[in-house]
C-alpha cells in the first residue's frame, strides 16, 4: 500500500478507535504496535499521530508513542454552550415559519426512532451517533446553513463526550430518549423558551453529572 493511503488508513482506523471509547483517554500507543495491528511501516503511523496530535485527540511522547487525550472539562463546557445556543437559536428560526414546524418534527421523530435501534449498552458508539445525528437534524431544521456547518465540526467532540457520559448505562439511555422525545413534543408546541429550559436541563442532565 503506497504511504500516503497508508497513514490516511492509520489515521482514520486510529481516530475512530479513540471517538468510539475503544482507546480510552490516557491510553498510550506506540507505533509499533498500530503498524503491526495494521500491516504496514512506522512512518504512515507516525504521520497518522502527527495530524491526531493537531486534531488535540493523541499528545506525542518521544520516544514511546502518543496517549489518548481526555476531553478537557473546560472544552466541554464550551461545546455544551456552543450546542445551547445554536439549537434553541435553530428552534426559534423554525417556529417563525408555523408551516415547517411539521416536516421538521417528522425529521426528529424519524432521527429519535434511529436512536432507539441502538439503545442497547453494548452498542454505545452507534447510540452516540445516533444522538448527534438527533441534535443535528434540530439545527437542520432551522433552515442556517452557516450554524448547520460550524455545528459539523463539533461532531467529534459530541460523540466522545456522549459515549463517555452514558458508559453503557440502561436507566440512563433510556432517561436521554425520554429527554429527546420531550423535545420532539415541544419543537411541535412552538414553545422556544421550554424548549431552552428543556435542553439545557438535558445537556447539563447528560453531561455535567
Amino acid at each position: 500500500m503506497p504511504e500516503p493511503a497508508a497513514a490516511e488508513r492509520a489515521y482514520a482506523l486510529t481516530k475512530e478507535r479513540v471517538l468510539s471509547g475503544e482507546l480510552a483517554a490516557g491510553r498510550l500507543l506506540s507505533e509499533g504496535e498500530v503498524a503491526e495491528q495494521l500491516g504496514m511501516s512506522r512512518t504512515p503511523v507516525r504521520e497518522a499521530f502527527l495530524r491526531l496530535e493537531a486534531e488535540e485527540l493523541l499528545s506525542l511522547i518521544p520516544k514511546r508513542g502518543a496517549v489518548v487525550v481526555p476531553v478537557p472539562p473546560g472544552e466541554a463546557d464550551d461545546v455544551l454552550d456552543a450546542r445551547e445556543a445554536i439549537e434553541t437559536a435553530a428552534v426559534r428560526r423554525l417556529v417563525r415559519t408555523p408551516a415547517a414546524v411539521p416536516a421538521a418534527v417528522a425529521e426528529l421523530r424519524a432521527a429519535l426512532d434511529e436512536q432507539r435501534e441502538h439503545a442497547l449498552p453494548d452498542d454505545m458508539d452507534a447510540f452516540a451517533r445516533a444522538d448527534e445525528a438527533f441534535h443535528r437534524a434540530i439545527v437542520a431544521a432551522g433552515g442556517n446553513a452557516l450554524t448547520g456547518r460550524f455545528y459539523r465540526t463539533l461532531a467529534d467532540r459530541q460523540r466522545r463526550m456522549t459515549v463517555r457520559a452514558i458508559d453503557g448505562d440502561p436507566r440512563f439511555i433510556a432517561q436521554v430518549l425520554d429527554e429527546h422525545a420531550e423535545l420532539v413534543t415541544i419543537v411541535e408546541s412552538g414553545d422556544v423558551a421550554a424548549f431552552e429550559t428543556a435542553l439545557r436541563a438535558h445537556l447539563d442532565g447528560t453531561h455535567r453529572r
